[in-house]
């Protein structure tokens, strides 16, 4: 855990809960709540839309506006929580980099046989459910060096959201909506 964090980023392969646990976090913590996938540009949805998992190429912009958008809120409102894959530890390091200040990951850890589940009754914009299997490929289970939350999908949004708070004991005045 990252103590005195005020970034907080769910990660996680596509339909890990990723959005609703961030904005059930969002609500908690009254705190603005932005969503990884408003900040990908055009080209990058294309491919997805596509089934062409992305390149390091196609993600290091999308990472740096992502990161630059959660330090400006967290400025703002003192804490922030968005919603981005972050598959690899180069990525988390990059976004923290970006960032400029110490990013809280909180991982939504599930097997693949769930989350096949969940991607297959969902709808995306651009997500193309072929994808998941390069998704998991992709992802670099954050080590214990990296101070990542994990909290097992494997349960309701709410008890996910619960979880991950139990972990951030110094956001506590937030919940407060201060």
């Amino acid at each position: 855990m990252k103590t005195g964090a005020r970034i907080l980023i769910v990660m996680g392969v596509s339909s890990s809960g990723k959005s609703a646990v961030g904005a059930a976090l969002g609500r908690r913590l009254h705190a603005p709540f932005l969503d990884g996938d408003g900040y990908h540009p055009p080209a990058n949805k294309e491919k997805m839309r596509q089934g062409i998992p992305l390149t390091d190429e196609d993600r290091w912009p999308w990472l740096q506006r992502l990161a630059e958008a959660l330090h400006e809120a967290a400025e703002t409102k003192g804490v922030a929580v968005g919603a981005c894959s972050a598959l690899k530890r180069a990525y988390r390091d990059f976004i923290a980099q970006k960032a400029g200040e110490p990013v809280q990951f909180i991982f939504l850890d599930g097997d693949i046989e769930l989350i096949r589940h969940r991607i297959a009754a969902r709808q995306h914009e651009f997500m193309n459910p072929a994808l998941l299997d390069s998704q998991f490929a992709t992802l670099e289970r954050p080590t214990p060096a990296e101070g990542v939350i994990t909290v097992d999908v494997n349960q309701p949004v709410e008890t996910v959201a619960s979880a991950a708070l139990r972990a951030l004991p110094h956001l506590k005045a937030h919940k407060r909506g201060q």
